[in-house]
């Protein structure tokens, strides 16, 4: 994973890229509106990591955040053929992904906002875009 300012030297204007994005809007006042993009990377660098988008409404950031960071770790885990049961709370089974030093790390970009007020049209937007050098 590569911080925003880091990548953007990689990127020209009008440049087509690989991305996954995740979108939601509301004209509903305020409402609550989150989208999020989660990213497991794995240990093995020879094994592809894994990306997941979710919206949603009603939920804080941080819980659409670490909603999107668990999908993306249990896609990644279940490939990987780690236990885990799903059952079990998102800090239990981090630790358990820590543990078999399988998944080196796991992360979430996270856009939330609250309707506007008179009705006007309210988006957010995540995204992942990913560069090849």
């Amino acid at each position: 994973m590569t911080a925003r300012s880091q990548g953007l030297k990689f990127l020209s204007p009008g440049e087509v890229v690989f991305a996954v994005v995740a979108e939601n809007s509301t004209h509903e006042p305020h409402r609550l509106l989150a989208a999020s993009i989660g990213v497991a990377i794995p240990a093995d660098r020879n094994t592809y990591g894994y990306l997941s988008e979710h919206h949603s409404f009603g939920e804080p950031e941080d819980a659409a955040g670490d909603y999107a960071e668990e999908l993306a770790a249990e896609m990644l885990a279940t490939t990987l053929n780690v236990e885990f049961d799903p059952d079990r709370s998102w800090d239990e089974k981090k630790e358990i992904y820590r543990i078999s030093n399988k998944i080196v790390r796991t992360a979430n970009v996270t856009q939330s906002a609250v309707g506007d007020k008179r009705g006007l049209w309210t988006t957010v937007i995540a995204s992942a875009v990913l560069i090849f050098d």
